[in-house]
């Protein structure tokens, strides 16, 4: 009964957050993807890295 109350839950906040993100986002131009692109390369590795220290040590 609980996993059926968090999916329930799960699946509401998502379509609420399409529905708002569809409803009131602006798209996004050409350049500011291409910025948001290399940041968040560098995030993932940064994350990535971090994640192998914890493995290792």
């Amino acid at each position: 009964m609980t996993l059926f109350l968090i999916l329930g839950a799960v699946f509401s906040v998502v379509a609420l957050m399409v529905y708002f993100g569809e409803r009131y986002a602006k798209p996004m131009d050409e350049k500011e993807q291409s910025k948001y692109s290399k940041i968040i390369i560098i995030l993932v590795f940064i994350s990535l890295t971090i994640g192998l220290f914890k493995a290792l040590f």
